[in-house]
């Protein structure tokens, strides 16, 4: 069994045949999906796709390009909505420093409040960045030592270098189709390094198709040909990294029950 540990189906390219998306990545082998959140308006139907779907579990969270527009969000807001059975992390958040959609003092502010919601609640943070390493590690850094916390770096593209340091601050990595694009030589090295303990996979779709389905929207059932791709990238039975990382999101994901 895989798990898509990514995915937005409520967004275009998906929602429009959500059953048919679960339907055809159930049969690519598909167990469990994360569907996953980036603005408040969004978190009453991420959850309640979960809550009609056994096998769909849902994030609550602040991504990056929304912050400008949460900036009062409270923390009492977001720790409630962690409360319901199916919500099993807290993001997407982070640090996005490419597009710069919302001030970086509002990114980071959100970012550090979701980490507290984290530590309280024992969920772990879902955690996007981009061109913002140091400023992402730094925070990682100053709020592990007011207090562990569980988190994961989702759509890992970062150098090798700062995977090392997230890997020591004890947060999983998780990756998704980049991995398979021709240009992405430095991603595959560091892919090909992650302990096999750490390693998630992922879709973020409707983005990101991996090969061979560049151009086309990504469907969660894309998931199979990333993880066949990185199987073959270690060296190991695409079986054997189904079942790592199927046990790699039970553990970090506690709360969802598979």
């Amino acid at each position: 069994m895989l798990i898509d540990s990514h995915c937005h189906l409520e967004y275009k390219g998906l929602v429009e045949d959500q059953s048919g998306v679960l339907s055809r990545a159930r049969e690519a082998g598909v167990g469990a999906f994360l569907n996953i959140s980036t603005k408040q308006s969004e978190w009453e139907q991420v959850v309640g796709t979960a809550t009609r779907e056994a096998d769909v579990f849902a994030s609550v969270g602040i991504h990056p390009h929304e912050a400008d527009g949460h900036e009062d969000l409270g923390r009492g807001v977001l720790l409630a909505a962690t409360e319901n059975p199916k919500v099993v992390g807290i993001g997407e958040t982070g640090l996005d420093y490419f597009y710069e959609h919302s001030n970086r003092e509002t990114q980071a502010k959100l970012f550090r409040m979701h980490i507290d919601v984290a530590r309280k609640t024992g969920l772990p943070v879902i955690i996007h960045t981009r061109d913002a390493e140091d400023d992402t590690y730094q925070i990682l850094t100053e709020e592990m030592e007011k207090g562990a916390f569980p988190a994961l770096i989702h759509c890992f593209t970062a150098s090798e270098g700062f995977g090392r340091k997230v890997l020591a601050l004890g947060l999983t990595i998780s990756i998704s189709g980049i991995v398979t694009f021709k240009n992405a030589k430095a991603l595959q090295e560091a892919a090909k390094n992650v302990p096999e303990d750490r390693l998630l996979v992922e879709t973020d779709s409707p983005f990101l198709a991996p090969v061979p389905h560049r151009g086309r929207p990504c469907e969660p059932a894309f998931v199979a040909d990333t993880a066949r791709f990185m199987a073959d990238l270690r060296g190991i039975e695409p079986e054997q990294l189904a079942a790592s990382t199927t046990q790699n999101f039970t553990n970090l994901f506690s709360k969802a029950m598979l």
